[in-house]
């Protein structure tokens, strides 16, 4: 197509700066001081991960013990792109008064929302997205619909006090928002919720 080289969707590869070239960047940091052996140290670890061709374009130090790098490098193996089956979500997106109007001929009634972070966590972007009145990029949050009476608690809310407020509320439903975490933090602390509602019964 105008002599321009087509991607080949039966082994895909990363685009770099030509067609299938497979390049890609990686940055991370290594707890050493930076120098020779940290930037070789590097290029062995990415040729280990079964990459090609490492190339280091940065290293910083982060103190007199650690560094961070950037490096190029290319991929092995592609993927068959051209045979991907992905399972996707098929539903219809209602406005804010069309989900008002239905929660009111369905259920005639408001839905009781209670959420929070719960845990430690105190990231509240996900959680104020979804209740608050202004929402996101957009799309009103909950507390603006007619149909639901929204709670946020807010931050670092313990899951005990989060199931106590679901429990007086009679909240039909219980959003918690936790920020995914390298140490898998997040796990911890929604399983600690699940028990919390278990013990309490009032997980369906």
């Amino acid at each position: 197509m105008n002599g321009i080289k087509q991607p080949n969707l039966g082994d895909l590869r990363p685009y770099g700066d030509t067609m299938d070239d497979g390049k890609i960047q990686l940055s991370f940091s290594l707890p050493v001081p930076a120098g020779p052996e940290a930037a070789e140290a590097a290029r062995r670890l990415v040729l280990q991960q079964g990459l090609s061709d490492p190339l280091l374009v940065c290293m910083e130090p982060m103190g007199p013990t650690t560094c961070f790098l950037v490096l190029y490098a290319a991929v092995t193996k592609g993927v068959d792109y051209a045979n991907l089956h992905v399972p996707k979500a098929d539903f219809e997106r209602l406005e804010m008064a069309e989900i008002d109007a239905l929660v009111a001929g369905k259920i005639g009634r408001k839905l009781v929302v209670v959420g929070a972070c719960p845990g430690t966590d105190a990231h509240t972007v996900g959680i104020d997205a979804i209740m608050n009145m202004k929402g996101y990029n957009g799309h009103y949050g909950l507390e603006r619909y007619k149909m639901f009476r929204a709670i946020n608690m807010g931050a670092q809310v313990p899951p005990e006090m989060l199931v106590a407020k679901a429990i007086a509320e009679s909240a039909d439903a219980v959003l918690a928002s936790v920020v995914v975490t390298q140490k898998d933090l997040h796990i911890t602390t929604l399983t600690h919720l699940i028990e919390v509602m278990e013990a309490e019964g009032v997980r369906s």
